[in-house]
């Protein structure tokens, strides 16, 4: 389980990105890997699932 913060979110796109707490990096999230609702600056736990593009986050929740 990693942990980090929502830099952005567009809930009308479904897409947005996390900032990793430990490696600084972004983690692109998209509307079908979100357990909790989420908006910018939320902290938050999830997993990593690569993706076509590079890593996904899933299972994400509020923390």
């Amino acid at each position: 389980m990693f942990t980090g913060t929502v830099k952005f979110y567009n809930e009308a796109k479904g897409f947005g990105f996390i900032v990793d707490d430990e490696t600084q990096n972004d983690v692109f999230l998209h509307a079908t890997g979100l357990v909790d609702k989420v908006a910018q600056n939320d902290k938050v736990t999830y997993e990593i699932k690569e993706g076509k593009k590079g890593p996904n986050a899933i299972n994400v929740k509020k923390a």
